[in-house]
Parts: structure tokens; C-alpha cells; sequence
């Protein structure tokens, strides 16, 4: 009768592990890679004036004489009047398909459409009409993780759609979570349930971008920064832009800023500083190097803020924000580290300094002491997604903030920067996990 005891202690823990995989489920949101592919033809076909229209996944934001700019990812440009920030207006939405990045100098906007620059006369809001194009001068590229490219051969553009799936399926409970990771081919990658231009050249003007623009204007020049380099385009002519020098760069650039005669230049795996007084010839001064993962940078006399953040199309585990003593550019050093939550765009209007945490919010700063701004910390909005900021006091007499999130457009008055006040969103048609 002895054994009998026996048996039971050995079945039992059979019998719990047993139950536990059978009853454990786990949720999972990831990204669906689709191959898709486009004619040129069609691209370039596609390009037209619209209707307004919701906002459903934006990118990037631009501003310029009281118009908002706003990127659809892939799909083109919403036109917004916000002349009173308290009610902006949409006016229009520009279809330009493949479209990430604008630019614009005096009325001439410049658009990427995959592989194509084209150029766009804005005068006239109610009258927008393309009026130059410049084919087949970006080969590749990225759009929320997956990557393009243009077969000039067959003039073939080769994408990714992107679908955000949410599934819940049944696991082991003795092994470990899935980790973030990619696979080719069904190119998948999880993700948590939880969770100024610079001008110099004369009588022109330069509208406004956000830290997260890989479009930048200096001179009688336009710098288009890819992954691995940097394409330059002679905008002597703003209507007429000429193909210019590209430089390469290396892998993971992901961000220009342009401060002064310099360029500043944000990758996965450090910050390029490139002296700019030949605007033709940009010259690499140096690089401050930091563990591989996403970089924008913005730039207030001698120092650069730089947000370091993880993720699954960033790699990397640091999420940090990164003070840095330019007063040598040949020479960066880095004044302290912040630890963040999840640091996307930032802006800075000094001392005020802004930074998306983008799903934990938005964070104001005092940053007159460098080496103590967590202690100057004046708020916490929480409740947004928050991924890019332009503050608009360093270029205008508002204290206007704009901020992009995946859940919208929101719009601050900072003049009391402890306590923003709410002046208008404009939220996206359905909330969106990209």
C-alpha cells in the first residue's frame, strides 16, 4: 500500500502542468507584412487634389504662415488652415502616394512619392498644382518598419501593406513570452499588448518641421536623408529643383536637423555632425555614438538633446534622453542621461523643452540646468499617444504647440509651460495600434 502515495505526488505536478497548458492564452498584437506592388505609372498617376479628409494614420507634421501640413502615411498630405489654433480648418487632402516627408520654401512644396521628388506650386490652396518632378532618385526606403524599393528596370515599386492583428492564442505556461522579433517573408513583428528650417539664403522663407523630418532646408538647398544617406537637391530655382550631390552616410539614418550653417544628423546608432558652410559639400565633423536604437535630436546653442528609445523597428533596450555639449563639434560630450519611458519626437523652445513618450504621453521641461532636468520636470500629459512636437514661440509671437500622436493632432498653448492648455485636436477617424 506504500506506493500508492507515492504515485499520487508524482501525478499531481503532471496533472498541474498538464491543466496549466491547457488553460493558458495569450493575447498578442503584431504587424502583418504584405508584398505589394505598384507601376510607376500608377504612382505618378495617382497624384491629385481631394476632398478633406479624416485623419486615419498620420506621420509627420509641417507648418508654415498659419498652415498645417500633415503626412497620411503613404497616402499623401492633409492641408489644414490654422491661422486660429483655437478652431484650425481642414482645406483639402493632396494625394501623393509613397508620401513621408514635405518641405517648403516661399510656395513651393516638395514631396518624396516613393522614388520620385515632386513639386508642388502652393500659392493658391483652393489651385494646388503640381510643377516639377524629378523621377527615380530615391531608390528604397522605409515606411512603419518594412521596407520599399524601386526597380527602375521594369519601373516597379515593391511594398509592404501593413495590417495590425490582434490574436489570442493558447500557450505553454511554462514558456517563456514571445519575443519581439521580425520574420521575411510573412515579415512579422510583435509588439506589446499593454501598453525651424534653417535658412540663410535672402528673401526667401522656410517653413517649419518637427525633429522626426528626414527633409531639411539650408540655403539654396533641400537634404533628403535616407537609411544610408543623404541626397541633396539645388533649390536655387525653388520651382525648379536640380538633382545634387548624395552622400553616404552609413546604415540607420533616420533624422535631419538642421541648426545654423550645421547638420545634425540622427541614426540608430549615433548622432553625425556635419559642418554646412559649403551648403553644396556638407563635411562630416564628427559622431557621438550611443547604443543602437531610434534617434531624433534637436539643437539650442551649445547643446543637443537626443532621445534614445527601444522598439520593435528600433532594436535595442534604451530608452533614455541624452544632453550633449556641442561646444566642440569635432568633439561631443555628453553632459548626463535621463532615464524615459519611451522617448519619441521632442522640440525645444528655450528653456522649454518637449518630449513625446508616445504611448505614456507627453513631458514638459525646464532645461535651463542641464544637469538637472528631471528635477525641473512641469508636467505629465497623459491619455495621448505622442510622437512628434513643433513649439511654436522660437519662430513666431505664439506660444503654440504642435503635437502628433497615432490618436491625432492636439494643440497647446504653453505660455504657462506647468500647465499646457488644450486649444484644439484633431483626432484620427478610429484608434490605431501603428
Amino acid at each position: 500500500m506504500k506506493p500508492k502515495p507515492l504515485l499520487f505526488l508524482l501525478v499531481l505536478p503532471w496533472l498541474a502542468i498538464t491543466s496549466c497548458t491547457d488553460n493558458c492564452r495569450e493575447t498578442r498584437t503584431y504587424r502583418r507584412y504584405t508584398p505589394v506592388s505598384f507601376t510607376g505609372t500608377q504612382i505618378r498617376q495617382g497624384v491629385g487634389v481631394e476632398a478633406a479628409r479624416a485623419l486615419v494614420k498620420p506621420g509627420k507634421i509641417y507648418t508654415k504662415d498659419g498652415y498645417l501640413f500633415i503626412n497620411e502615411l503613404k497616402e499623401g498630405i492633409h492641408l489644414i488652415d490654422n491661422r486660429n489654433p483655437s478652431a484650425p480648418k481642414t482645406v483639402a487632402f493632396l494625394r501623393v502616394p509613397g508620401n513621408g516627408d514635405i518641405a517648403i520654401r516661399d510656395n513651393i512644396l516638395y514631396a518624396d512619392s516613393y522614388m520620385d521628388l515632386v513639386t508642388f506650386d502652393i500659392s493658391d490652396l483652393a489651385a494646388i498644382r503640381p510643377v516639377k518632378r524629378l523621377a527615380n532618385v530615391f531608390p528604397s526606403g522605409m515606411f512603419e518598419g518594412g521596407y520599399w524599393s524601386y526597380n527602375s528596370q521594369n519601373d516597379m515599386v515593391y511594398d509592404q501593406r501593413v495590417d495590425y492583428v490582434t490574436e489570442t492564442i493558447s500557450t505553454n505556461c511554462e514558456e517563456a513570452p514571445a519575443p519581439n522579433g521580425f520574420w521575411r517573408g510573412g515579415f512579422m513583428m510583435f509588439a506589446q499588448t499593454a501598453n525651424f528650417d534653417a535658412t540663410k539664403a535672402t528673401n526667401t522663407t522656410n517653413g517649419v518641421a518637427g525633429s522626426m523630418a528626414r527633409f531639411a532646408l539650408y540655403d539654396n538647398y533641400l537634404y533628403a536623408v535616407s537609411n544610408s544617406d543623404m541626397q541633396l537637391f539645388n533649390i536655387q530655382n525653388p520651382a525648379e529643383p536640380k538633382l545634387g550631390n548624395k552622400i553616404q552616410m552609413g546604415w540607420g539614418i533616420e533624422t535631419i536637423f538642421p541648426y545654423k550653417d550645421k547638420l545634425f544628423i540622427g541614426s540608430q546608432s549615433g548622432m553625425y555632425i556635419y559642418d554646412n558652410a559649403n551648403p553644396e559639400k556638407p563635411v562630416q565633423l564628427s559622431v557621438f555614438q550611443h547604443a543602437r536604437v531610434c534617434d531624433p535630436v534637436v539643437v539650442n546653442d551649445n547643446i543637443a538633446y537626443v532621445t534614445l528609445r527601444s522598439g520593435t523597428t528600433c532594436q535595442g533596450f534604451t530608452n533614455q534622453l541624452d544632453v550633449v555639449d556641442i561646444s566642440n563639434l569635432s568633439s561631443p560630450r555628453l553632459i548626463k542621461s535621463y532615464p524615459m519611458r519611451n522617448p519619441h519626437g521632442l522640440g525645444i523652445d528655450y528653456p522649454n523643452l518637449f518630449i513625446c513618450e508616445g504611448a505614456y504621453g507627453l513631458k514638459s521641461f525646464n532645461a535651463s540646468d542641464p544637469l538637472a532636468i528631471d528635477r525641473n520636470q512641469l508636467q505629465h500629459l497623459e491619455g495621448m499617444n505622442a510622437y512628434d512636437v513643433i513649439p511654436m514661440g522660437g519662430v513666431s509671437a505664439s506660444k503654440s504647440l504642435l503635437m502628433i500622436g497615432k490618436d491625432g493632432f492636439y494643440q497647446y498653448d504653453y505660455s504657462n509651460p506647468r500647465q499646457l492648455r488644450l486649444l484644439s485636436r484633431i483626432p484620427v477617424s478610429a484608434p490605431s495600434y501603428y
